[in-house]
């Protein structure tokens, strides 16, 4: 007996809102960047062309160039994104603040879409949560994490302690248990939250185990890339039990709202 499934009463898949998203080659976290996202909004990614060069102030450079960037941009544009986020941390502080609003500038010029970085994104965050003070952590070497301080201290964000791994490789495959165990070590002087640094490191899970044990809010570089790209759109970036994104309605234009305190009692590592 032949069955025929009748569809046609779906009416096709539902309309999704676009996020444009331009990373670096070696980027490896797709998926981690997904889970931030809500159902109705979907990641258009696309790479920046690979170049010989391992993790360094001097990749930062050329992973950022404004025509890299824009022909990246212009080429998303034909998926037709709200906005678009430039997921790179060392590429978009490299050139300090007047640096990181030039990227935001060229990638808007581009693609005549608003557009943001992860940099640019942290001091939002920074902001959000009243922290002037932070602890660090990063996969980076001493260079490129001093320049990354550098970056924060010319916002007027003091850095109280810092823990950086020396990698200019394959930074994806750092296991959660050396995050945990860096911050650990960062958390030394009377900071007001962590900032867990670089798109390549994996971070989604380790936060809400962190705040716990910390008690601090605690940031990484994917979450505020995703948190400011979703509510430049009006969305909720999804994040259970992450301070940063508990309780924070979007925003209308032009207003700025602030998140909640930790809950009481949260799960500690395990």
């Amino acid at each position: 007996m032949n069955v025929s499934l009748e569809v046609s009463w779906l009416g096709g898949p539902a309309p999704q809102r676009g996020i444009g998203v331009v990373a670096p080659f070696d980027f490896a976290l797709d998926r981690e960047l997904w889970r931030w996202v809500p159902d109705g909004v979907s990641l258009r990614l696309t790479r920046t062309p690979y170049v010989p060069v391992e993790v360094s102030l001097d990749l930062a450079r050329l992973v950022s160039e404004h025509e890299t960037l824009g022909e990246a941009v212009r080429a998303l544009s034909a998926s037709e994104p709200e906005v678009v986020a430039y997921a790179c941390t060392s590429g978009s502080f490299v050139g300090g603040l007047t640096g990181e609003r030039a990227m935001c500038e060229a990638m808007t010029q581009a693609g005549d879409v608003a557009s943001l970085t992860t940099s640019g994104a942290l001091l939002e965050a920074v902001e959000e949560l009243g922290a002037g003070r932070i602890a660090l952590v990063t996969p980076y070497t001493e260079s490129v994490t001093q320049a990354l301080e550098e970056y924060l201290g010319e916002a007027g964000v003091a850095v109280t302690g810092r823990a950086f791994l020396g990698l200019t490789r394959h930074i994806w495959k750092v296991p959660y248990r050396s995050v945990v165990d860096m911050a650990r070590q960062a958390v030394v002087g009377a900071a007001d939250a962590l900032f867990i640094s670089c798109t390549n490191l994996p971070t989604y899970d380790a936060i809400p185990q962190l705040e716990a044990e910390l008690r601090m809010p605690v940031i990484s570089a994917n979450q505020v890339t995703m948190w400011a790209a979703l509510r430049r759109i009006g969305v909720y970036a999804v994040g259970p039990y992450q301070a940063l994104l508990m309780d924070t309605p979007a925003p209308s234009p032009g207003e700025g709202h602030r998140a909640q305190g930790l809950p009481e009692e949260q799960e500690g590592w395990t």
